[in-house]
């Protein structure tokens, strides 16, 4: 009797998709099954897909070819894991999820996939994507900005969204004397809620002005964080072990010293 367990690659002639989706069915079996696979929902398993998506962008920043394969494998690992556990709800099953992004690709490229001919251009894009949340019933021009995408990356796409209804300052000024205004306005914030919501408006603000300069706020700050970190580790190794005992002053020479290095190099 053959046995159904995973084979080492190279010595079956399953596909390593197929060997995925038979790791995943035995680790998620009622009787013989990892318990802590057994415990999770689809709840459970959301933030460690976004973790994934996360690590996935983070080794294409570092450019580690190495790292982005095991990274996209386990994002794979993923799609696999809730695919398996809507199969077991009798909702859908991984091929399911394989032809409705099949078909959604070849449907959004009429161009390539159809007799329509000509180009993709940002109107044509835009035009397929509004067909889709129409089908999908979503009246809003905002509709369908997924809630749980990063508040700065879904404030940019609340933003372009709406602005494509012509709801836009028609230049960068415009913007940026928004932010000033809401400076002010949290300067004179009286109580925690309204500070709260200014600080909201103020990054709000912030992300509608780097957009109108064509930058994705998400990567900027991204690209911004990792420069600090970077700086900040380099004025740690210069400073040793007494580096917390030094003033803001002293701490702000090292912080040049390393800007210089960094441009010097």
């Amino acid at each position: 009797m053959e046995s159904d367990k995973p084979s080492p690659a190279g010595t079956t002639a399953l596909s390593q998709t197929s060997r995925l989706l038979s790791i995943m069915a035995r680790l998620r079996d009622p009787a013989s099954g990892c318990e802590w696979d057994l415990a999770q929902d689809f709840s459970s398993i959301a933030p460690y897909t976004i973790e994934e998506a996360y690590e996935v962008a983070d080794a294409i920043e570092r450019r580690d070819m190495a790292d982005l394969k095991d990274e996209l494998g386990d994002l794979l690992l993923q799609v696999v894991f809730h695919a398996r556990m809507a199969e077991e709800a009798s909702l859908f099953a991984f091929e399911d999820v394989a032809e409705a992004i099949c078909d959604k690709m070849e449907a959004r490229h009429p161009h390539i996939f159809g007799d329509s001919g000509g180009s993709m251009g940002d109107t044509r894009w835009e035009n397929i994507k509004a067909a889709e949340r129409a089908d999908k019933g979503l009246e809003s021009a905002l509709d369908g900005v997924a809630l749980a995408l990063p508040a700065l990356m879904r404030a940019q796409k609340l933003q372009k969204r709406a602005a494509r209804t012509g709801f836009d300052w028609p230049d960068p000024k415009g913007s940026e004397a928004k932010i000033y205004e809401e400076i002010s306005e949290l300067n004179s914030a009286a109580s925690e809620q309204e500070k709260v919501e200014e600080a909201g408006d103020l990054l709000f603000a912030a992300v509608n002005f780097v957009r109108a300069h064509g930058v994705s706020a998400e990567d900027a700050l991204r690209s911004a964080n990792a420069k600090f970190e970077r700086r900040f580790k380099a004025m740690e190794h210069i400073g040793g072990e007494s580096f917390a005992q030094l003033s803001l002053e002293e701490q702000e020479e090292l912080w040049l010293m390393v800007k210089r290095q960094e441009k010097s190099a």
